[in-house]
């Protein structure tokens, strides 16, 4: 005699196939078959009763589903996949699509305003107050920016900063040091709801949030490939890295900058690691520009970020806003009594 489906599993699967009305064509048909032919395959082979918690975690969820298979083969699917979808169906995990994104621009900044903008947008974001939202940085001058965990005196020669004019700054997110001159670099963050990431790993997300860009890259004849953990290459070496926080209030700050035209000579004067790591590799000289974009790509940078805001914008839709003055003085506030804190700078991570 057939074991009824326990009703916990019935509504997980169900709501595999509910969750495909609000998807795309492709997930759609995918989801819903799949849910169909593990309700039959269940039904048909029993399943031993078992009750899932309102608030099943994805691999508790993948295991069920897994289970619930009863050793059937899924073509072009995974328990993972589903058990994805059950979360969006919940409400605890979103896609690009459920989502309306701002591009939001400011104008040139100088370093510590960076930085404050960047957090107050990502709290407004974990707050609700805030659409999820695309920023592409400009700079008001030179910047060396250090991670959230970096040593500021092993990482940077502050004399060789001071005599490039470089402002030296903490970011709150983590990776590595980065050396900016206004133009030669680009630089966007993306400020989400952790649902968007949800259930996916640091790396697995970090490959999630930067697949757009390397398409646009692609669009523009660059062969941009994903690099775990957290960088952006081509044939001719690394275009850029990603770094990324996540706030308490569940927002996910995620940014990347990457090279248009660097000037090595000065990045490898000021940033002490970047020496080290470029010497040990042989890769530049002390007088080489590093210039993957602009030399593959032959464009402006400003064409190239135009292309990369297109690319976006086709694929998930995107609204240009300038930043409220509320959020400029709330960013402004937080420059002047953290990022230009010199404790700030120099704490010991």
């Amino acid at each position: 005699m057939r074991e009824t489906l326990p009703p916990a599993i019935t509504l997980l699967l169900k709501n595999a196939q509910a969750a495909a009305v609000s998807a795309g064509t492709d997930e759609r048909r995918t989801a819903s078959q799949l849910s169909r032919k593990l309700l039959g395959g269940a039904l048909a082979a029993g399943y031993p009763p078992k009750v899932l918690p309102a608030d099943a975690g994805l691999s508790t969820l993948t295991d069920a589903v897994q289970a619930a298979s009863a050793g059937a083969v899924l073509v072009g699917f995974d328990a993972r996949a589903v058990a994805i979808t059950v979360l969006r169906a919940l409400g605890r995990s979103t896609s690009w699509h459920d989502h309306e994104f701002d591009l939001l621009t400011s104008g040139p900044l100088h370093p510590p305003m960076q930085m404050a903008l960047d957090e107050v947008i990502a709290r407004q974001v974990g707050e609700g107050t805030r659409k999820p939202a695309l920023r592409v940085w400009e700079w008001a001058s030179n910047a060396v920016i250090i991670g959230s965990y970096q040593s500021l005196s092993n990482e940077i020669d502050l004399e060789a900063a001071a005599r490039h004019e470089a402002t030296v700054v903490r970011r709150i997110s983590g990776g590595g040091a980065m050396f900016v001159e206004p133009g030669n670099t680009i630089t966007y963050s993306l400020y989400v709801p952790g649902t968007l990431v949800e259930g996916m790993s640091f790396v697995d997300s970090y490959a999630f949030l930067d697949a757009w860009v390397i398409r646009a890259l692609r669009e523009l004849g660059v062969e941009a490939t994903y690099v775990p953990v957290n960088d952006i290459a081509s044939p001719q070496g690394k275009i850029g890295g990603a770094a990324q926080k996540r706030l308490a209030s569940g927002a996910v700050l995620h940014h990347v900058t990457m090279s248009y035209d660097m000037d090595s000579a000065k990045m490898l004067d000021i940033i002490r690691i970047g020496r080290e790591k470029l010497s040990d590799k042989g890769i530049v000289s002390a007088a080489k520009r590093v210039d993957p974009i602009r030399s593959q790509t032959g464009l402006s940078r400003e064409k190239v970020v135009e292309a990369m805001l297109d690319h976006f914008r086709r694929s998930y839709g995107l609204t240009e806003n300038a930043v409220d003055e509320a959020t400029l003085a709330a960013a402004n506030e937080l420059a002047e009594t953290k990022y230009v804190d010199p404790e700030w700078l120099a704490r010991v991570p």
